[in-house]
């Protein structure tokens, strides 16, 4: 019931009863202003109870600490072979993915991420031919990778295809990065995907996973990189997602010890804001395999002179030459935490 509705209501009621036989009780004065006051309180209270259950997504994040977002409406919510998947209209974010009660993206801050992690690795290598996406159901890493015109061909491998189906009727923005014909979409684990890629087939791999939380814990354990380190070219390149630097020095410093051991060519750690993520940043870690000299530091790549940097008419809103180079400015106390970097 509307605001307004309610206060008629309520006033209606109060001058009904100050009519008859109840105003013996108190003072007139004194009665109506106190039962108008109960009613009201009494009816909205009611009103806002019932409207609250969906008014506000509460996005946990880790122990500790939630972000909040206002609902506007709920456009799609069911459960896959693999997790619940919820997309709703935000008051401020516009449209937001959640995926098992996680925030992945909203439409307003999901171009921080997606062009962060997909230009990070491929401005870094020279004319970047063949790439990799693990994860990544939404599109928006593949419609990043097909502003790279050097790239012939593009693997992805999506576990999910509910997460894929969603993204293309309600995020299409997104999604238009599935209609590139240099990509191949195969619909399945990318573990198993990755034992039977031929050796040294990408010149990048970017992995696009949810947190490393259940199954999707074994993306950030030893075997699972090296399988990556196999699958790249010497001089190959790996975008994996490295969490907060906020929350998880103990994690990233174990993934960087890996990295290290396993890709034996240069590991560093980037980092750019994403507002709905936890703590508002995202962590990224740069890798290459052991060849031809990889600095990441630095763009050889530069989006700037890409014929492809305008593809789909839209223009970069997040990621070019000076944000690469900012990325890896770390604050003093993560290389105190992290004695690695």
């Amino acid at each position: 019931m509307p605001f307004y509705c309610c206060f008629w209501v309520v006033l209606g009621i109060s001058v009904f009863l100050w009519s008859f036989s109840l105003n013996y009780l108190f003072p007139a004065p004194f009665f109506s202003p106190v039962l108008l006051v109960l009613i009201f309180f009494l009816i909205f209270s009611s009103f806002a109870d019932d409207a609250g259950k969906m008014v506000y997504f509460n996005n946990p994040m880790w122990p500790g600490e939630a972000h909040s977002l206002k609902v506007e409406s709920i456009l799609f919510k069911e459960k896959s072979d693999y997790q619940e998947v919820l997309v709703f209209e935000s008051s401020t974010y516009g449209k937001v993915l959640v995926l098992d009660g996680i925030v992945q993206l909203t439409e307003k801050d999901e171009c921080a991420y997606q062009e962060m992690i997909a230009h990070l690795p491929l401005c870094s290598i020279p004319s970047p031919k063949t790439v990799l996406v693990v994860g990544g159901g939404d599109g928006g890493v593949l419609r990043e990778i097909s502003r790279h015109s050097s790239v012939e061909h593009i693997d992805i491998c999506e576990i999910d295809k509910m997460v894929i189906d969603v993204s293309k009727k309600f995020f299409p923005e997104l999604a238009v990065g599935f209609e590139d014909p240099r990509v191949d979409l195969h619909v399945g684990d990318a573990i198993e995907f990755l034992r039977h890629a031929p050796k040294g087939k990408y010149d990048a791999i970017i992995v696009d996973s949810s947190d490393p939380v259940g199954p999707a814990q074994e993306l950030v354990e030893k075997p699972f990189f090296e399988t990556l380190a196999q699958a790249l070219r010497p001089g190959g390149v790996l975008c994996n997602m490295a969490e907060s630097m906020w929350l998880h020095t103990h994690l990233i410093e174990d993934m960087i010890s890996i990295c290290r051991e396993t890709f034996k060519g240069p590991v560093h750690y980037a980092w750019a804001s994403v507002p709905t993520y936890p703590s508002g940043v995202i962590g990224f870690l740069l890798c290459s395999t052991e060849g031809p000299p990889v600095d990441f530091l630095n763009p050889i790549n530069p989006i700037e002179k890409l014929d492809g940097a305008y593809l789909h008419k839209r223009e970069l809103r997040f990621y070019n030459s000076e944000m690469h180079r900012a990325a890896f400015a770390l604050p003093s106390f993560l290389k105190r935490e992290v004695r690695l970097l």
